[in-house]
């Protein structure tokens, strides 16, 4: 990753991904590393179980609640102020939810945390498309989409480590902490994209901030009928893994009466897949295009979602459930970065604003699509959240298909000297 498009210093370049690759995972590993304690949560409170769910699905939620401001005032402003302020309003929100004293409160908590997760989609992904040439970009996203994986694969094994050491109000302060050591890597690595001259002599000039504006922009992009079709696929398309996050302390603790320990064990073949198809999307962006490597996704996806109906007609146990996950998963990983980097360029608009749709549109479509697969009963039985979730999935398809139909013939991505 040679070709950098912003001129900056190799050794503050990296600085920038690894401050950037910390902040995401941070976000992640707040909501992953709390999943074994959430049924404590709901005890301490006298609070119902569904609050398990729900506390995620907030958490989803807060990203989708800022995106939609914080993308244009970063086209405005720049990418680094308001990189800076996201990172700190989720330090603030770790630390305050360590006090809360009721499940309202601290679903409220949940969804301010969440809105860091919003700044890292609206901000710091399009600040890395704008410093790196395609091919860079993509296998960027790529990597930093494993660094996130580290935390559903990692986070409740950790959890369920610190807690039998911690409570889950001492994990909060933890996260905070860390999250203020996150803010300083930020503040000392973080280039400013917008209003900088680039290697190939382009200025990428502030936008305009104008309310009646921004409305105007939004509909157009709304209107788009491509980058419409795949933010939503995004959506849907991770929308299976979202909702076996939300619901899998409810399946394994609850209902199967395992260890916290166990259930972070069971984690790991689902996202290892999810990693494996990031890293052979690594390997053949050399001589593939992007398109044609979504296609070719879509069979480990699609199958892998078929065999999740084969096991809730079946009846069959865990292990079946697992493998059908992890082949879905393989798929996921391997078309996630370039159907993301193919939506941010769907649109000529500003890439603050348009990735801050893409994020608000997909996350919007995997929380209210993961409460609903919960409320439907997915934590109840595993063979409900098979079909469910199956089901969920497969709606990907059909807008994939249009979408990679309207595509012009593309070549394979150069690779990196």
């Amino acid at each position: 990753m040679q070709r950098t498009l912003i001129a900056i210093k190799p050794l503050a370049m990296l600085g920038f991904c690894l401050a950037v690759a910390g902040f995401e995972l941070l976000t992640y590993m707040a909501s992953d590393m709390l999943m074994p304690a959430m049924l404590d949560v709901t005890a301490e409170f006298d609070a119902a179980a569904h609050h398990v769910a729900n506390a995620f699905n907030l958490y989803l939620l807060g990203g989708v609640c800022v995106q939609w401001l914080v993308g244009p005032l970063a086209d405005r402003y720049g990418r680094r102020p308001l990189l800076l302020t996201g990172s700190a309003l989720f330090a603030l929100a770790c630390a305050l939810a360590a006090g809360t004293t009721s499940i309202e409160a601290f679903n409220l908590m949940r969804l301010l945390q969440g809105m860091g997760l919003g700044y890292v989609v609206a901000v710091s992904y399009p600040a890395l498309q704008e410093v790196f040439c395609e091919a860079d970009a993509v296998r960027l996203m790529a990597l930093l989409g494993n660094v996130a994986l580290l935390s559903p694969l990692l986070g409740p094994l950790l959890g369920s480590l610190l807690l039998q050491y911690l409570d889950w109000r001492e994990l909060f302060l933890a996260l905070a902490l860390v999250a203020v050591a996150v803010w300083l890597a930020l503040y000392l690595c973080t280039p400013e994209t917008v209003g900088v001259a680039r290697h190939d002599g382009q200025v990428m000039a502030a936008v305009a901030f104008s309310g009646r504006q921004l409305l105007r922009r939004y509909r157009a992009l709304l209107g788009n009928r491509r980058f419409l079709a795949a933010s939503l696929a995004l959506g849907l398309m991770g929308l299976p893994l979202i909702a076996w996050i939300g619901v899998a302390p409810l399946l394994l603790i609850e209902l199967l009466g395992m260890t916290p320990v166990e259930y972070g064990l069971w984690q790991i073949p689902l996202f290892s897949a999810v990693i494996c198809g990031n890293l052979l999307l690594d390997r053949l962006l050399l001589t593939h295009a992007l398109p044609q490597l979504i296609r070719l996704a879509l069979w480990p996806f699609s199958l892998g979602l078929l065999s999740l109906i084969g096991v809730a007609l079946l009846n069959a146990a865990l292990g079946p459930l697992m493998a059908g996950l992890a082949l879905y998963a393989l798929g996921l990983g391997l078309s996630n970065a370039a159907l993301y980097r193919m939506a941010l360029f769907a649109s000529d608009d500003s890439k603050g604003l348009v990735s801050a749709s893409i994020g608000m549109i997909s996350i919007a479509v995997m929380a209210a699509g993961g409460s609903l697969i919960a409320a439907l009963g997915a934590g109840a039985k595993l063979q409900s959240f098979a079909l469910l979730a199956a089901l969920g999935g497969l709606l990907a398809l059909p807008l994939l298909l249009s979408f990679l139909r309207s595509q012009p013939t593309a070549h394979a991505l150069p690779p990196s000297p």
